[in-house]
C-alpha cells in the first residue's frame, strides 16, 4: 500500500541503500529523496558498503529542495579500510556518519568462514589507525557508527571513543545476526550515551524477516530513550522505504509506545545526532 502524502512528517531515517549500487535497489538517490519530500520526512541519510555517498547525498540535495540529504562513508576495504585520510576528506565534504566495517568486518568475515576481513582490535587493543579515526571523529563531532563488529569489539570502541571525547555513537542494528547484541550487553553501553539503531528487518538464510518483536522488546527493557528508529531499507526484497517506515512506526504505536517515545525515536534523536536541532 503506497504510504500517504506527509504520513511520515518530520522523520529521519540514518540508514537507507539506494542506487547506484554492486546490488540491485528499490530506488535510486534522486527517487528515494523525492518519495521522502512526498511524505514530508526531515532528512534521510543514504548509505552504501562500497563508495562513499556523502557526494551522491549534496548532488540529491540540489536536485531536491525541501528535505535534508546527508550521507557519509563505510570503512570496509574498498574505501581502504581505516582509511585515516578517507575520513579526513569525508568529513571535509560533510560526511555526517563514520561507519566501521559492515560487511567487511573482520567479525562477520570470520562467522562466514573468511579471514581478509577489517581487523579494529590487534591483541587486545584498538588499532592505531582506528585510534585517529575516533579523533577525527571526535574533533569534528560526526556520528561513530558501528557496523558489523561484535559486542566485544563495539564495548571495547565505545570506551575507548569516549575516552578519546566521541559524543555521538550509534551502535547499528544489534539484533542483525552478525552483531547478535544480548539485551545484558547493550544494557551495559547505556551509560555511555550511545543510540541502539533498531532497523526494520534482517536477513535469514537470503530471506528477509521483520525485527518488529525484538525491537519492541528491546525498547520496553532498556528504555525508549537509547533507542534510534531507522530501517537500513532499500533492498528489492522489502518494501519501498516510506511504507517500510509507516508499517515500523505504526506497529510501535499499536503496540503501546507512547507518541512521545516514538516522536524521539524517530525525530528528535536522530536530529541530535545529525547536529540538525
Amino acid at each position: 500500500m503506497k504510504c500517504k502524502d506527509n504520513a511520515l512528517e518530520d522523520v529521519i531515517d540514518l540508514h537507507i541503500h539506494t542506487a547506484p549500487d554492486i546490488r540491485e535497489r528499490r530506488l535510486n538517490d534522486i527517487e528515494l529523496v523525492k518519495e521522502a519530500k512526498r511524505v514530508g520526512a526531515r532528512a534521510v541519510v543514504l548509505k552504501s558498503h562500497v563508495v562513499p555517498t556523502m557526494d551522491r547525498a549534496w548532488i540529491a540535495q540540489q536536485l531536491v529542495k525541501g528535505i535534508h540529504v546527508f550521507g557519509g562513508i563505510v570503512l570496509n576495504p574498498q574505501m581502504g579500510g581505516l582509511n585515516i585520510a578517507a575520513v579526513e576528506n569525508a568529513i571535509k565534504m560533510n560526511a555526517k556518519i563514520i561507519w566501521l566495517p559492515t560487511s567487511f568486518a573482520a567479525n562477520e568475515r570470520k562467522q562466514k568462514g573468511m579471514s581478509d576481513g577489517v581487523e579494529v582490535i590487534n591483541n587486545g587493543q584498538i588499532v592505531s589507525e582506528l585510534v585517529e579515526i575516533l579523533k577525527l571523529i571526535a574533533k569534528h563531532n560526526v556520528v561513530l557508527a558501528t557496523g558489523h563488529l561484535s559486542p566485544y569489539e563495539i564495548r571495547v570502541v565505545v570506551e575507548k571513543a569516549k575516552e578519546i571525547g566521541v559524543k555521538k555513537i550509534l551502535i547499528n542494528h544489534p539484533e542483525w545476526p552478525t552483531v547478535d547484541m544480548s539485551l545484558d550487553d547493550q544494557r551495559a553501553l547505556i551509560k555511555y550515551g550511545v543510540y541502539f539503531e533498531r532497523c526494520y528487518a534482517h536477513r535469514v538464510n537470503g530471506k528477509y524477516e521483520k525485527n518488529f518483536s525484538i525491537n519492541l522488546r528491546a525498547i520496553e527493557s532498556l528504555g525508549y530513550e537509547s533507542t534510534i528508529i531507522s530501517t537500513d531499507g532499500g533492498q528489492v526484497e522489502n518494501p519501498v522505504w516510506s511504507e517500510e517506515l509507516y508499517e515500523y512506526i505504526s506497529f510501535l504505536k499499536n503496540s503501546g509506545l507512547s507518541e512521545e517515545a516514538v516522536n524521539n525515536m524517530t525525530k528528535i534523536y536522530p536530529a541530535k545526532m545529525l547536529g540538525l536541532d
